[in-house]
């Protein structure tokens, strides 16, 4: 199907009747969930991206910032996650728990933690409203439903919902399509991963010429599976997305539901480096004895969680000035993390002792339910005036979490005193997040642009009842963060332009913080950013400096919680400088090349540590998990229209898992090279065409770890001149040697 406006006039009743049948065939196939690979959709009118609008920047912007289209991301979309899928983006480092690239990954950019990476869809805040980080695993397969996205490096542009410190990636889902159309994908591979999804789109239907109105409905089911690299680290991931769109000539109404439900087993727990070389895939992860003394597995130590997303927007253009959107959202998120624990104290769970048979019973064998069951609700509002020399945009975004935590003993050996479904542990947290911003874009004149954008928020945070070890847990805080950004942008001619941008952003504590340290202070950052962009023909090269400095910047520790959460410290002063470049370069009309690297130097101004019982200053240490070298390359060869070949390469340097510096913390650099083919055959059959996708990960089958964990702790030492030594424990995440993955997907 050729999406034409001509061939969409003359279909008529037909076209419609194969709607119909489209509508009818995914209704069919609800009960098959399964993977889809991407098809361009059509834009019919610009007014989809007003969705991202207020939270993207453009090409001209003083912010660094890179773009990837629905057909980029079609060309590796085999399963794995998001993050995975930007791993060849400048200053990007990802990680997998299982190894694979699917279930529990995550994405550092410039080497700050995903808690601190803002992330939005359709303008609406998916980070999650306590931790600040970002459950990919929720989102099974939304990178089949993704229209566009873009990632911007350092504080970028105002967003909603928490801060951006060190990145922040903003989502557009799928456009409206103009003619009717389908897909069914199927991919498999290594580790018993599967992937399979069918997608539909009326196109637009039910068409008021008078108006220029139309309505179109769209969705897609999936379903991702994997065993996983680490042992029993498995994924179950089931996902939907729908979506319902009115538009004419000035408005567009877009009703979307997504979500679905993973169950994943465990694979957080990490490795010692002694198993690390002798068995690389070794997950302890519900090990246990029996009672003969034989090891035994828990094969139910899962997370088991669903999330249900309802977005509603409006987007209406009134003249060729002014426009606005309005965003509403609920989301409903509900789960638990399953374990079983052996010889667990009765004091853990409040549980009375117990006498049994003339002996008293204080410790018992069971299993035991996390549970998360929460609430969030987002409204946003904006107003876009424009004309030739002045793009400015207002608005604001309220967002209100109201979150559940709670624990439940599902079975035990000795259950003394409590009955069925208690709770031995529950609290509650409220959380209310208010920004109000504007932003602007002057054209002072053909060669130089200003911006500038302010940015108020209030964040109030506050908790009720115990944790999970029986503690009261009460915070009860209110923030008010004022954010400036300004910028400058000088067009030198036509193929090169300079920029240089000063952002300040503030962010507060998340849940694990308040935790591990109620005195814990919110984190700032001043970043100031200079950049150069050229483009002549296929050519282009981009160079960035930056330079981030915080004032109480929230490090990751190395250290993690009992539910495998991170800890994180403030650092006092410290500072991230660096250079990012890019370049697309052309060698031949078939050949051409994709590099990028970033050097950079991330320091904690002064780390003061206790050691063998005593304070002692370390003075400037490099920042946790903030190598000093990324870079990436693709080698893409296109021999034929229809064919695509790329080498992808990446390197990432030596890293540190804590800010001590400590040998015992180091993450070894690691190279690693992938190979991506894709060939589209177009038919004249029932089908407008079939895509093959292989991709090998990892073909030279290096032996490498992404991330891990580090603490230390001390221990009574007669031996010792204080009386106390300090050990070091380490635990590593290794990641997936020589694997593949094979697709095909039916486009009619």
């Amino acid at each position: 199907m050729k999406s034409s406006i001509l061939k969409f006039q003359n279909r008529g009743q037909s076209r419609n009747l194969k709607s119909i049948l489209l509508i009818a065939f995914f209704l069919g196939m609800s009960s098959i969930y399964g993977q889809d690979k991407p098809k361009d959709s059509v834009k019919v009118e610009k007014l989809d991206e007003v969705f991202v609008k207020s939270v993207r920047v453009d090409a001209k912007s003083p912010i660094t910032h890179s773009n990837v289209s629905k057909k980029e991301i079609a060309k590796r979309n085999l399963g794995q996650d998001i993050p995975i899928l930007l791993n060849y983006l400048p200053s990007v480092v990802t990680t997998s728990d299982a190894g694979a690239g699917v279930g529990y990954t995550g994405i550092r950019v410039r080497g700050v933690s995903p808690q601190s990476t803002n992330i939005t869809i359709n303008g609406i805040p998916y980070n999650d409203a306590e931790s600040l980080g970002t459950f990919w695993v929720n989102l099974g397969d939304f990178a089949s439903s993704v229209e566009s996205l873009q990632l911007q490096r350092g504080v970028g542009t105002s967003t909603n919902g928490s801060g951006a410190f060190g990145a922040s990636i903003n989502i557009l889902t799928d456009a409206i399509s103009q003619d009717a159309n389908g897909e069914i994908s199927n991919s498999f591979g290594s580790f018993n991963t599967r992937k399979h999804t069918v997608k539909f789109s009326t196109g637009r239907i039910f068409q008021n010429p008078e108006q220029g109105s139309s309505i179109e409905i769209a969705g897609r089911l999936s379903n991702i599976s994997s065993d996983g690299y680490i042992d029993r680290a498995s994924a179950d991931l089931k996902s939907y997305f729908l979506q319902g769109s009115y538009i004419d000539a000035n408005t567009l109404i877009k009703a979307i539901a997504f979500g679905g439900n993973e169950v994943t087993y465990q694979s957080w727990f990490g490795i010692d480096r002694a198993t690390l070389e002798s068995d690389r895939t070794f997950n302890p992860a519900g090990f246990y004895t029996d009672d003969d003394g034989n090891v035994q597995f828990y094969d139910n130590e899962v997370d088991n969680y669903s999330q249900d997303h309802y977005q509603l927007h409006w987007n209406q253009r009134y003249n060729n000035n002014w426009s606005t959107t309005v965003g509403l959202n609920y989301t409903y998120g509900r789960g638990y993390f399953e374990q079983f624990r052996e010889d667990d104290d009765f004091s853990t769970y409040g549980f009375d002792e117990l006498t049994v048979n003339g002996e008293t019973v204080n410790t018992t064998d069971l299993i035991r339910r996390r549970w998360l069951d929460n609430d969030f609700y987002v409204i946003n509002a904006s107003a876009n005036y424009k004309n030739n020399d002045i793009d400015m945009i207002f608005g604001g975004s309220f967002s209100h979490y109201d979150g559940d935590h709670f624990g439940e003993v599902i079975w035990a050996e000795f259950a003394s005193q409590s009955d069925i479904r208690d709770r031995y542990y529950d609290g509650n947290s409220l959380k209310n997040d208010l920004s109000v911003f504007s932003k602007a874009n002057y054209r002072l004149n053909e060669r130089i642009s200003l911006y500038g954008d302010l940015q108020v928020r209030n964040v109030t945070y506050k908790t009720f009842g115990n944790t999970s070890d029986l503690v009261t847990f009460e915070v009860d805080k209110d923030f008010t963060f004022f954010n400036p950004k300004a910028g400058i942008t000088y067009d030198l001619n036509k193929a090169n332009s300079f920029y240089f941008s000063y952002a300040r952003a503030n962010r507060e504590p998340n849940r694990t913080d308040f935790e591990s340290n109620n005195d814990i202070e919110p984190e700032q950052l001043n970043d100031f950013e200079l950049g150069w962009r050229h483009r002549k023909g296929n050519f282009s090269f981009n160079a960035n400096a930056y330079y981030m400095l915080y004032n109480q910047q929230l490090v990751l520790s190395g250290r993690l919680d009992d539910v495998g959460n991170p800890i994180r410290t403030n650092s006092g002063e410290s500072y991230r400088l660096g250079i990012e470049l890019e370049a697309v370069i052309p060698v031949t009309p078939k050949l051409t090349l994709q590099p990028n690297m970033t050097f950079s130097s991330n320091k904690n101004m002064e780390t003061i540590v206790s050691i063998n019982g005593e304070l002692q200053n370390l003075g400037k240490t490099d920042i946790s998990f903030s190598p000093d070298i990324v870079a990436a390359n693709a080698i893409v060869f296109q021999p034929v229209q229809n064919l695509q070949m790329a080498l992808l390469s990446k390197y990432v340097g030596e890293q540190f898992m804590g800010n001590t510096e400590n040998p015992d913390s180091r993450l070894d650099s690691f190279f690693v090279n992938d190979f991506n083919l894709t060939y589209t055959l177009e038919t004249n059959s029932i089908f407008e065409s079939i895509v093959f996708t292989g991709l090998v990960n990892n073909i030279f089958n290096e032996k490498y770890v992404s991330n891990g964990y580090f603490g230390s702790f001390d221990f009574d030492d007669p031996s010792s001149p204080t009386g106390i030594s300090t050990g070091f424990f380490s635990g590593f995440y290794p990641q997936a040697t020589t694997n593949f993955l094979v697709g095909l997907t039916l486009n009619f």
